[in-house]
């Protein structure tokens, strides 16, 4: 470490921070540093800016969550819009997530919504398809060859950044996830 620090320092000038990267790249510290600071200050506005877009995209969404109108979800379902369907079975489809926050990432959905647009509109009527849900989730787990480490999330409501009002579980895995998970 004490190397690292001295290294740091030789470094001056406006390409101060390419260099430093460089060198911590090269010194395997990119391995454990959060993605958000793999890359130089540009990238790091960006990946703001995209949490910022993400906030704004769930607050839009909760706009028309109860509208009723057809999610791309149910065009998921209707095959209308094509995926890589991971599991199905009469009540859930399973797919891999276009946007992975892991290297698994597949999505549980119901095929029919019945009212069910996220966690906080569950009702006592909705019991069966939730524990097939979760049932599900460790289908897909067995199938992908993490069910000894996954993690089943669940988002509802706009503070969660939740952007398609089709209730739906994130099966994430394939590495170590960290606690707590932001």
């Amino acid at each position: 470490m004490a190397a690292m620090t001295s290294s740091l320092t030789l470094f001056r000038g406006p390409s101060s921070v390419v260099k430093a990267l460089g060198f911590i790249k090269a010194s395997n510290f990119i391995a454990t540093t959060p993605p958000a600071l793999r890359h130089p200050l540009h990238s790091l506005r960006s990946y703001v800016a995209a949490a910022h877009d993400e906030e704004a995209a769930a607050r839009t969404a909760a706009v028309n969550a109860d509208t009723g109108a057809p999610t791309i979800f149910d065009k998921i379902i209707a095959k209308e819009i094509p995926a890589s369907v991971v599991y199905e079975d009469e009540k859930v489809l399973a797919f891999r997530d276009i946007n992975p926050q892991a290297p698994i990432h597949v999505l549980v959905i119901p095929k029919s919504r019945d009212g069910l647009t996220e966690l906080g509109k569950a009702e006592q009527r909705h019991e069966d398809i939730l524990g097939h849900l979760l049932y599900a989730a460790k289908i897909v787990a067995e199938k992908e060859g993490i069910v000894d480490g996954f993690r089943v999330v669940i988002n509802s409501g706009a503070s969660a950044c939740k952007s398609i009002y089709h209730l739906h579980l994130h099966v994430l895995g394939g590495r170590q996830l960290k606690w707590p998970p932001g």
